[in-house]
């Protein structure tokens, strides 16, 4: 049963003078949960009064039977995942139990009452939602959250992702926030009450009826000073003696933030000392749990002892969540900056006792309480930091780290510390500008042969930024040489190591690079997991076998609850040549998102960039651009210069599709300059496709031959030339088109050969499409055989391919009905995708075919849709819903609902049962 918990808490509402208008919203929006949830973010300056008005709002939910659950953002408690859930749902944790069993879990393990893997923000999102249902069968609820900006990252996440789906729910979400911060939480869109500052006549009611001994000249001078807002009229009185209240003026400068820090001190010094105390460990807690309060204050004093500070009007205490919150930060703030430094290390050790079952938290609160070096608080901070890397709290990590390397008493250990910080930098948060200075003191602090992990961190350093292939390889593979035989799968440092040593070999592109590298797993005594299956998908895909694949697709169906960004972005490089990028979507975008956020930028770089390969290859041109703009502006950014290639590349190769091709052979020159002195072999292999691609869209055939077995030459698929896969089509049309049939089929053989098309549905599409290129008889079993793959859809420009080969096979052998049909086909999905010197290929093909392509039979001439708003019509022809829509497109079921709303019309259509038709239709011309 959810109570409401503000009747004792709630500020007077005579305190709310000037809110009336304010208050009506808030009316508003509560009498809209009767009938359907809804969300309301409410938002202004520090201290204009956000967190009164939420009071009230919840005062007024008392009033009409709306059930009310509160919580604050606390700045000390960001770092924990799923704190400000657990805060907000504390009261309600055993209704959860009565959730479905693909909910329960979810939820359990977030609100921290059961056990698992850590769950993903949009499983813990979803469950949410069934439990607000559950919640709101009998009355409406609303959840108000205070300080939103400082709410942990998780939560944020969440409830970002349930502000959109409280429809049906009679749930309501209220936040405070201040505009422009910082925050998880994903504001765009949502509804937004913005509290302005009081008018001068309200601002003097204020101070009259809380001040009346003011005389009426300070009262005016403080207003300007105040400029409306309501903390700083009510407290800059505080820090007045009385005979300047009376007789004598405000100091000519009075700066308003000092001034109010000093209203906050001075009322925070006007406690009794073990008041104050107890404050502190408040402040430095960060949560507000009581429950963690009373077990440090046991047998010394009493929480009962806060009273002075509740009838000051600094803190609140909620007997039924068992939670304290400071009336603002500043008072918070001016907690800590009063106490002394033995005080707070005090605080911190006291802090650590009752946290046994938190190994995070207590290591923190061990490490703040420690001033000589201790080897033992170190490791549990290194241990707390690995642990916050991998859920992508780069930042934290590194502090922590930090933190351990100063009470690190062993040279050799701290600057083994100093390196992993640099190594998070670089790998993590993106800060590689940091990365030689931790270096360089842990270079300082140890001088001769440096640990493992500074190879790591230097050799991603060089990689990311300068990208010195020859360098990074050189320190890794002397580094790695070190470590005693035989290697252990579960060392993390040497794991990652060899993680790096293979980027590094897949730049460099040259083959005598993986030598060395496949020598050294060669050396582990168990598997490696996710590297082991990277090695075999991504460094030679051609030779990769299917239990490699099974474990790959094993390895993807996993990350739904992988919060880990690094192991994330590396399941999706394993699945890159493979063709299983559409499975990684869901997480690689969680990665994308925590990069918008400021977080692991490293892996959001990635991330994006395997999202636009995808988008490629779906033809979704519009997602294409975005994330990989996105992606280049991060790496610009950040000085990631290696690792924004891949995203140059697809730019390119979208510009040579739709024959931009001096765009195109401008950035592959790029490329080439770029790759030339650091031997960056597969940056040479991107400007050599992005060209081939070019010229066989203007039709210059043999110059497509010429670049694309400069990847790989035709008849052969080379050990670590993983880029030949994509190439399989190019090569054989090439030589076809330029009198090379022995080639054309030798490179046909070759690929069957390897077993290429087992790898997935798209290769076995092009492989057989290059069969019936090469074909001497019975070439129209090949193309059908090709168009009858299963899921070819997915990829509308190999399919449209396809098409148009296949229609030029039927013109030339006078079975030109069949051969009008696909030309047809291919010119339309051409024209779609704006591949437009394809589209103008198979034009005239159709027009040789004595078939006709006007602007009737042209989808995207006559209706004006772009790729991604044919796609969402077919489907939702097809019967989808729209969040399958979604899923299958990687949008929100908004973005969806809305391309939906902006083509029906264009098709002259107003419900989904006439989508086919007039899809149809079209077609038909």
């Amino acid at each position: 049963m959810v109570t409401n918990e503000v009747e004792q808490t709630a500020t007077p509402l005579t305190a709310l003078v000037g809110r009336e208008a304010d208050l009506r919203r808030m009316d508003a929006f509560l009498g809209g949960l009767t009938t359907v949830g809804s969300t309301l973010l409410v938002s202004g300056e520090p201290g204009v009064g956000k967190t009164a008005l939420l009071d009230a709002a919840a005062s007024r939910a008392a009033g009409r039977g709306v059930s009310v659950l509160h919580a604050t953002g606390a700045q000390f408690e960001a770092r924990t995942s799923f704190s400000g859930l657990q805060q907000l749902l504390h009261p309600v944790i055993g209704e959860a139990q009565g959730l479905s069993p693909v909910h329960r879990p979810a939820l359990l393990v977030a609100l921290g009452d059961g056990s698992g893997p850590a769950p993903a923000p949009d499983a813990v999102a979803r469950a949410l939602r069934a439990l607000l249902a559950r919640l709101t069968r009998e009355h409406p609820l609303v959840l108000i959250v205070d300080d939103l900006p400082w709410l942990d990252a998780s939560s944020a996440l969440v409830l970002g992702f349930a502000a959109r789906r409280l429809i049906g729910t009679k749930a309501g979400l209220l936040c405070a926030l201040r505009p422009g911060a910082d925050s998880f939480f994903d504001r765009s869109g949502l509804p937004e009450h913005l509290l302005q500052p009081l008018s001068d006549q309200a601002a003097d009611t204020l101070l009259a009826d809380r001040y009346p001994a003011l005389a009426p000249r300070i009262r005016k001078r403080l207003m300007a000073q105040a400029q409306g807002n309501p903390l700083a009229l009510l407290e800059l009185p505080v820090s007045l003696g009385d005979s300047s209240r009376t007789a004598q003026g405000l100091p000519e400068q009075l700066p308003m933030s000092s001034r109010l820090q000093a209203a906050f001190a001075a009322r925070v010094r006007g406690l009794p000392a073990v008041t104050r105390y107890i404050l502190l460990l408040a402040a430095l807690e960060g949560t507000g749990d009581l429950q963690v309060l009373e077990a440090v204050v046991a047998g010394r004093c009493s929480l009962k002892q806060l009273g002075p500070a509740e009838r000051a009007q600094l803190i609140r205490i909620d007997d039924r969540t068992g939670h304290l919150t400071f009336r603002h930060p500043l008072t918070r703030s001016a907690v800590v900056e009063l106490s002394t430094s033995d005080q707070r290390r005090g605080a911190h050790l006291a802090l650590a006792r009752p946290l046994a079952d938190q190994p995070e938290r207590r290591a923190w609160h061990l490490g703040q309480a420690t001033v000589t070096p201790d080897a033992g608080i170190a490791a549990l901070l290194e241990h707390a930091a690995r642990s916050m890397s991998r859920r992508g709290d780069g930042s934290i990590a590194i502090a922590s780290l930090l933190r351990a390397a100063d009470l690190t008493p062993d040279a050799a250990e701290r600057a083994r510390r100093l390196a992993e910080a640099a190594y998070v930098g670089a790998q993590v948060t993106g800060d590689l500008h940091d990365v030689p200075r931790l270096l360089d003191d842990a270079r300082r602090t140890a001088p001769g042969p440096g640990p493992l992990v500074a190879a790591v961190a230097s050799s991603a350093y060089l990689l990311n930024g300068s990208g010195d292939i020859d360098t990074a390889h050189r320190l890794l593979g002397a580094a790695v040489a070190l470590q005693r035989e035989p290697y252990d799968a579960h060392d993390p440092t040497l794991t990652e190591a060899l993680h790096t040593w293979l980027l590094v070999c897949f730049f460099g592109g040259r083959p005598q690079l993986w030598r060395p590298l496949d020598a050294a797993l060669g050396r582990f005594t168990a598997d490696t997991g996710i590297l082991a299956v990277t090695r075999a998908t991504f460094a030679d895909p051609a030779r990769c076998t299917p239990d490699d694949l099974a474990r790959l697709d094993t390895a993807i169906a996993e990350l739904t609850y992988e919060s880990d960004p690094v192991h994330i972005v590396r399941v999706g490089i394993a699945a890159a040549y493979v063709d299983r990028l559409a499975d990684c979507g869901e997480a690689l975008l969680r990665v994308a998102e925590a990069g918008r956020k400021g977080e692991a930028i490293a892996p959001a770089i990635d991330a994006l960039f395997l999202l636009g390969l995808h988008y490629l290859h779906t033809g979704q041109r519009e997602s294409l651009n975005r994330v990989v703009h996105e992606g280049l502006a991060l790496c610009q950014d950040h000085g990631f210069a290696m690792p924004s290639w891949p995203g140059q590349f697809l730019l390119a190769t979208h510009a040579a599709i739709q024959g931009n091709s001096g765009v195109a052979c401008a950035l592959a020159d790029d490329m080439d300059r770029w790759a030339g002195p650091r031997q960056a072999g597969a940056v040479h292999a991107y400007a050599a496709h992005v060209r081939a691609l070019a010229a066989l869209g203007r039709g210059d055939f043999e110059e497509a031959f010429r670049q694309a077995t400069a990847v790989a030459p035709a008849g052969a698929f080379p050990e670590f030339a993983r880029h030949a896969l994509w190439l399989l089509l190019d090569i054989t049309e090439a030589a076809v088109r330029t009198g090379r049939p022995a080639q054309a089929r030798a490179h046909v053989a070759a690929a069957r050969e390897a077993g290429l098309g087992a790898i997935s549905p798209r290769l076995q599409m092009l492989l057989l499409a290059a069969a019936g290129l090469t074909a001497e008889t019975r070439a129209s079993a090949w193309f059908e055989q090709a168009l009858a793959v299963p899921g070819i859809e997915r990829w509308p420009f190999d399919r449209a391919r396809v098409l148009l080969y296949y229609g030029e096979h039927l013109r030339r052998a006078k079975a030109t009905t069949a051969a009008r049909r696909h030309l047809s086909a291919a010119a339309d999905a051409f024209q779609q995708l704006r591949a437009l010197p394809w589209a103008k290929r198979a034009v005239q093909e159709l027009r040789a075919a004595g078939g006709r392509h006007g602007n009737s039979s042209t989808p995207g001439s006559a209706v004006p849709l772009t790729p991604q708003q044919w796609e969402i019509a077919k489907l939702a022809a097809a019967g989808l819903t729209n969040k399958e829509i979604g899923a299958r497109l990687f949008l929100s079921s908004r973005t969806v609902s809305t391309h939906l709303y902006q083509l029906f019309p264009k098709l002259g259509v107003t419900s989904r049962a006439a989508l086919r038709d007039a899809l149809d239709q079209l077609h038909r011309g």
